[in-house]
């Protein structure tokens, strides 16, 4: 497990993880340029990583683990300090909280009670991902910038990440739904 943490993948994602307190820190401290600038090396980051782990063939376990954990931590602590903030409506950061705390407690209990070990993202969960990147992009620009645009951006990515979030959290009770009737089946033939 230890070699796995030194893959060049993995390495950026621990970076991705080091950038979020900094990130917070310049949110809080209203340093809104250093935030988005923070913000968006950390999305690069997570370009990279994936990319760099399928071309270096360094997919790892850990990986797989840590690159959403990564994710999660940043864009829920960011929703979640905007909002406390009140540079986000809280209906925002309620529906995304609301959705990853229920798939979380579903991944624990499945893996506690079934066989089943592979929790892997949707594309509903994709793009929600990227609805709440480019809503928090949006919402930390217009800190530093006020054009209509911006505004605009901002109304679209947010709006966005709500309806996602929905999406993705009834594609993900249909999806496990289905594997856990699956898995039954195959458990009942044995």
């Amino acid at each position: 497990m230890i070699r796995q943490l030194w893959t060049v993948a993995n390495q950026l994602t621990m970076l991705r993880l080091v950038f979020i307190p900094f990130i917070i820190i310049n949110v809080i401290d209203n340093h809104y340029r250093w935030a988005l600038v923070l913000f968006v090396l950390a999305g690069l980051s997570d370009g990279l990583d994936g990319t760099l782990a399928r071309v270096l063939k360094q997919k790892t376990v850990l990986g797989q683990y840590l690159d959403p954990i990564a994710d999660k931590l940043l864009l829920s602590s960011l929703f979640l300090v905007l909002s406390l903030l009140h540079k986000i409506e809280w209906k925002f950061t309620i529906l995304v909280f609301s959705r990853d705390i229920c798939i979380i407690a579903t991944c624990a209990v499945l893996y506690a009670t079934t066989t089943l070990r592979t929790f892997a993202p949707s594309v509903f969960g994709k793009v929600n991902t990227i609805a709440q990147i480019l809503g928090l992009f949006f919402v930390l620009l217009r800190e530093i910038d006020g054009a209509t645009w911006v505004q605009i951006g901002r109304t679209i990515g947010l709006w966005s990440t709500l309806v996602f979030t929905l999406i993705s959290g009834i594609h993900y009770i249909i999806i496990t739904g289905q594997r856990l009737h699956t898995h039954d089946k195959a458990a009942a033939a044995r």
